[in-house]
């Protein structure tokens, strides 16, 4: 049975959820139809970036430094925040570069990949995926003052109980173009999570802004929105709604999904490009070593994707999600997020402090990217 808890704004929502769940628990999940199989892509070579307004028309440049393993960006009325994993500090960036502490959250407990992960400013709010004591959770806060002096109001937990370990909590959350509350979650460890649709664990999940569950959620009552996922860091959505995700293999395929309500994506059973039947194949995969793909973003008709292991941003048109480009590759190690700026550029987190990389004088960093 589902061991998650939504917060008490949506109480309700939840003992409705648990009674759908508890009459059907079982026999739900066997007479689910089994979702489609994406047709195969090959595995994208990368080439060199073209010329022209189609990508980056410059290099990358130093906006700060000296971020202690930074995992996250998110844009309040054009002020930019960042959370640190390990510190469990939210910070707020000033006009002339300088960082300040906004908050630091209470509760997080942070151990291998743990800790202050995603961030999501929304109406006034901020949204705040983290690991506590007893596992995952997303909590929200009332961003109050004005740039400079932002603070953070009382903490109101949306759900919590999100199966935690030192290795794959998922933790990236962004708001659709719906409106609503996407949140990745890792399997913890446990490859069975992400098959079992009574865990929260190896899926993403939707949730309405106050941590209801939406009625129109593929399973009724759960906030699974699509499962199979092995460790999802990156979402993003393009302008006709589509919804894509970055994902950590394990030995052999990193992968670039595009999102259905309801899919399986086949962790544990498959990983990358499997054919088979019941499953939903990856777009594009790649190599852990090339890749460990983080955060994502859509601009300029690409999804930029930063990677870790890869040390590079990867460069996917809409137009043919079976090929890319590469660009900053190796020149500034480890890279964890990247967004779109107010500005029209890409800003882009390191990650080299994060006890994987090598950091260098000045890590980690914050980085700003033209786009053409």
């Amino acid at each position: 049975m589902a061991l998650f808890r939504v917060g008490r704004a949506a109480a309700s929502v939840a003992l409705v959820a648990a009674l759908v769940v508890l009459a059907g628990c079982t026999a739900a999940t066997d007479a689910r139809p089994p979702s489609p199989s994406r047709p195969a892509v090959p595995s994208a070579s990368a080439e060199p970036a073209p010329p022209g307004p189609t990508g980056p028309t410059g290099p990358a440049t130093v906006i700060a430094e000296g971020l202690d393993a930074p995992w996250s960006i998110a844009f309040h009325d054009g002020t930019a925040l960042i959370s640190e994993r390990d510190t469990a500090r939210i910070l707020e960036l000033g006009g002339d570069g300088a960082v300040r502490e906004v908050a630091v959250i209470d509760g997080v407990a942070p151990r291998g990949e743990g800790g202050l992960l995603g961030i999501a400013a929304h109406e006034g709010r901020l949204y705040v995926y983290s690991t506590g004591e007893d596992g995952n959770r997303v909590q929200r806060f009332e961003i109050r003052g004005a740039p400079g002096a932002l603070a953070l109001g009382p903490a109101e937990t949306l759900i919590d109980g999100i199966p935690s370990a030192g290795i794959h909590n998922g933790g990236r959350i962004a708001f659709g173009p719906d409106g609503m509350l996407y949140a990745t979650t890792g399997d913890a460890g446990d490859t069975g999570n992400a098959q079992d649709l009574d865990s929260v664990a190896g899926k993403i999940l939707r949730l309405r802004a106050d941590g209801g569950i939406p009625e129109d959620n593929p399973f009724p009552g759960s906030p699974v929105f699509s499962y199979g996922h092995r460790n999802a860091q990156g979402i993003a959505w393009s302008a006709d709604g589509t919804m894509y995700a970055s994902e950590f293999g394990q030995n052999t395929w990193d992968e670039l999904n595009v999102i259905e309500a309801g899919g399986n994506y086949g962790w544990p059973e498959v990983e990358g490009i499997a054919g088979r039947d019941g499953f939903i194949d990856p777009v594009q995969q790649w190599t852990p070593s090339d890749a460990s793909p983080s955060g994502i973003a859509v601009a300029g008709g690409a999804i930029y994707i930063a990677n870790l292991r890869g040390e590079r941003l990867r460069q996917v048109p809409l137009a043919d999600l079976s090929t890319a480009t590469e660009h900053l590759v190796g020149e500034h190690g480890r890279l964890r997020d990247v967004v779109p700026a107010p500005d029209g550029s890409l800003w882009i987190l390191t990650n080299n402090t994060d006890g994987r990389g090598d950091p260098r004088e000045g890590d980690d960093r914050l980085l700003r990217l033209p786009l053409g």
